[in-house]
């Protein structure tokens, strides 16, 4: 098969260009991002996946195109919601160019990140074949990501620390917030402290909105340990864990009452239970939705274990994460003892 990769990256592209090559794939690169902002990212990125492909005699097809003013004009009345253009953009042109230079099928490198939207970049991976007549070649390159990651490192490859376009550069360095004026001095406030819970059967209703199946949650809590981070006597996250082996504690539901979430409490109340929880265990493992991926592999839990096909779908009614309908359970694991 003769197959045109997208590749938005030498870090990402390593991993799936070399299983490929190993199964006998004729594969060819084709760079073309113009959501890579500013200028000088733009030709770091590009110039490290020149220098990769030239090392590995990979054939690369490049449509060399800095595209600023294309991409602001595309996301300027969605700019929260700027992904779907992003991936359209990029995708279209690599069906449109697989077509048109004779290839059997295409793909992308973006397929190997857990930080994207995989459900979204494959439908709009889908609706390009549609439109141009060639095959669109799916493969979840997910497992391949931190050891592509580790190769790209020992590699001395350009490393970028955010997607790509200004928006998620803004992100990165501002995070959303705002600074306090000059001379603010916020007020005090109860201390923040992490607490066993005696009965965990009274906090069924919250931890039925991060696992609606009543029947699985009872069934945990018979051998779990639930902890809760309060703030004086209110609620601001809760987690539950079960011991899966000598080694191996498992994170069964961590969720936060919606007047607090957004506010980084799920994430202290995590990050307090692995500083606990590495005094006996070696890892911890959490089974995820699609879409909660990102959340905790940014925490730490960076090593894909594994994926339960349609695990959702047997759930007595739909379960919806972001307005998408679940359906399989992907398992992460966090080294705890890693400094």
């Amino acid at each position: 098969m003769r197959l045109l990769m997208h590749i938005c990256c030498a870090p990402c592209a390593n991993a799936p260009v070399e299983l490929l090559r190993s199964e006998g794939v004729e594969l060819t690169g084709f760079w073309y991002n113009p959501n890579i902002h500013p200028v000088t990212e733009y030709r770091a990125r590009r110039d490290c996946l020149r220098e990769y492909a030239k090392s590995i005699a990979l054939p690369l097809v490049e449509k060399d195109e800095y595209g600023l003013r294309e991409f602001c004009r595309a996301v300027a009345d969605k700019i929260d919601s700027r992904c779907a253009s992003c991936y359209e953009m990029r995708l279209y042109e690599t069906a449109k160019t697989a077509k048109e230079q004779g290839f059997d099928a295409f793909t992308s490198s973006l397929f190997i990140s857990p930080y994207q939207n995989h459900e979204l970049m494959k439908a709009v991976a889908e609706r390009a074949a549609e439109k141009y007549g060639v095959q669109f070649y799916y493969r979840d390159f997910r497992p391949l990501f931190f050891a592509g990651q580790e190769r790209a490192r020992a590699l001395g490859f350009y490393m970028q620390k955010y997607c790509g376009c200004v928006f998620s550069e803004e992100e990165r360095y501002l995070g959303g917030g705002k600074p306090h004026p000059e001379g603010f001095e916020p007020p005090r406030r109860a201390a923040l402290e992490v607490r066993r819970v005696s009965d965990p059967a009274a906090y069924m209703p919250l931890l039925l909105e991060a696992d609606p199946s009543e029947e699985r949650v009872r069934e945990y809590l018979r051998n779990a340990d639930v902890y809760a981070l309060r703030e004086g006597e209110t609620l601001l996250s809760l987690a539950v864990l079960v011991r899966e082996d000598a080694k191996t504690v498992e994170l069964k539901n961590l969720v936060t009452p919606e007047a607090h979430r957004g506010k980084g409490y799920a994430t202290r109340l995590l990050k307090a239970l692995c500083g606990t929880y590495r005094q006996k265990y070696e890892r911890m493992l959490v089974g995820t939705t699609e879409g909660n991926i990102p959340f905790y592999v940014k925490r730490g839990f960076d090593r894909y274990v594994r994926t339960e096909k349609d695990f959702f779908l047997r759930y007595p009614q739909a379960v919806f994460d972001g307005g998408h309908r679940c359906a399989d359970l992907h398992c992460y694991a966090k080294d705890l003892r890693k400094k």
